[in-house]
């Protein structure tokens, strides 16, 4: 059985969009250092946690942010030998969710891992049977995206809360936004 446990992590509108033309449709300060502390901080400061991403929301990150510091980062594309060319040194990039979780699991220095996005990422790692939790920020409001977080079967997941989320409303300037928990039933309780 893998230890790999897959937590994704987004921010969403009312319409499921989470990008529009490679950028975020919104500017969110408050809910952008949230997405950086669950992906960064570790119970054990020996460990770092892990990101995957596709090679396109590698792409769509700021150069002055690439790679996201503290955390291993791991691209997946189809052209690995390309994209390994074009990454700075210590970036990971295999061909799929597979061969990262392999790469995690013969690593002892990591405590979580993170998917970040994009859109069929966050479909594959929906999927996989590694799927842990899904921690979506629900925007209040709709904006004009071109790219969308797949639906999310209630039959699959359940809402929970934990301690070191918020449950209350967030508002930055005239956005109002919940974060949002589903965590993965296992088979035998679906």
């Amino acid at each position: 059985m893998s230890k790999t446990k897959l937590n994704l992590i987004a921010a969403a509108c009312e319409n499921m969009g989470i990008g529009i033309n490679g950028n975020l449709p919104w500017r969110l300060k408050n809910e952008m250092a949230f997405f950086s502390s669950m992906t960064t901080k570790t119970s054990d400061t020996k460990k770092k946690n892990a990101v995957i991403m596709g090679r396109r929301t590698w792409d769509c990150i700021p150069l002055k942010y690439r790679p996201l510091p503290n955390r291993i980062n791991i691209v997946l594309t189809r052209h690995v030998d390309d994209v390994k060319l074009k990454v700075p040194e210590g970036v990971i990039v295999v061909p799929g969710l597979n061969e990262a979780i392999s790469y995690i699991e013969d690593r002892e220095d990591i405590e979580s891992t993170w998917v970040i996005g994009g859109s069929s990422i966050y479909k594959a790692a929906m999927e996989h049977k590694n799927c842990n939790k899904i921690y979506l920020t629900e925007i209040q409001k709709v904006f004009e995206c071109d790219t969308f977080f797949p639906t999310i079967d209630k039959n699959q997941f359940t809402i929970i809360s934990e301690d070191r989320v918020p449950g209350e409303k967030q508002v930055e300037g005239d956005i109002s936004y919940y974060y949002k928990i589903y965590k993965k039933l296992d088979n035998s309780q679906i």
